[in-house]
């Protein structure tokens, strides 16, 4: 085959395969390019229609994927590629790695029973698996947690989903449980009314479902008085703080003594 020859090939290669190619890469970049516009617009109606954050990324990502391995696939099929045997060889290929990647199957399991049953939402701060922090991001394989110190943590869903999981963002309200103690030679209805007060001028601190001040234990050297409060989710914190430091405060005002741990030690004097 001489240079003329080779070179008539490649022109009508490209008058024929080739134009289809770059059909297919301009039919790929476009389509692309609105699927990625079709899930930044399915997110804003999300945020607009206040849908769930959790369930709304996850339909998003789905969504997002499964239509561009349509494109892919469809385009293939296009240029003649025999798309029955990449079905083949992919189906394959997943028991294969399905085989190899036992552990993974079981997170992708308790990332499909964590959408379903919805125990966590993106935003929740939540207890599980010896950590806790607030769920910033939720795959179909990993839960992603964020600590109070900023540290991100990456649990497994198939542990997450067979765990126990403290919600502590579930319900609007939650309870403050705190314990003081005082004297024995100190008047317990006294301080009781020194806390009462306390809890009185804090307006965060809900009056519905009420206000728990009893005394609980008679300790070693000291009478404990628990101290339960309700307050909205978001003031916890806020409440549990400003009533340590101010029944602390109020002890101090109305002189009721506060032990501390001592210890006594008699000498016998020897005759």
């Amino acid at each position: 085959m001489n240079f003329e020859q080779l070179w008539n090939t490649v022109l009508s290669w490209l008058s024929t395969e080739g134009i289809k190619i770059v059909i297919a890469i301009v039919v790929l970049i476009i389509s692309f390019q609105l699927i990625n516009w079709l899930s930044r617009t399915f997110k804003k109606w999300c945020i607009k229609k206040d849908f769930d954050l959790t369930l709304g990324k996850i339909l998003r990502h789905t969504m997002r994927i499964g239509l561009k391995c349509l494109v892919v696939v469809s385009l293939l099929g296009y240029l003649g590629i025999d798309t029955a045997g990449i079905a083949a060889l992919v189906a394959s290929l997943g028991v294969a790695i399905g085989l190899a990647v036992q552990g993974s199957l079981g997170n992708f399991a308790g990332g499909i029973l964590i959408i379903l049953l919805r125990p966590l939402r993106i935003g929740d701060f939540i207890e599980a698996q010896g950590v806790s922090g607030v769920v910033e991001d939720i795959t179909i394989f990993y839960t992603y947690i964020t600590t109070g110190d900023n540290k991100s943590i990456c649990v497994p869903n198939g542990a997450l989903a067979n765990g126990n999981i403290i919600n502590y963002s579930k319900k609007d309200i939650r309870r403050v449980d705190l314990t003081f103690s005082i004297s024995y030679n100190e008047d317990f209805t006294r301080a009781q009314k020194a806390i009462l007060e306390v809890c009185a001028a804090n307006d965060k601190i809900l009056t519905e479902p009420g206000i728990t001040c009893r005394m609980v234990a008679h300790s070693e050297s000291t009478i404990d008085i628990v101290t339960r409060v309700w307050t909205k989710n978001a003031d916890y914190w806020s409440v549990y703080f400003d009533m340590l430091e101010q029944v602390k405060a109020k002890f101090d005002a109305e002189k009721i003594e506060i032990p501390f741990k001592q210890i006594d030690v008699h000498m016998d004097k020897q005759q």
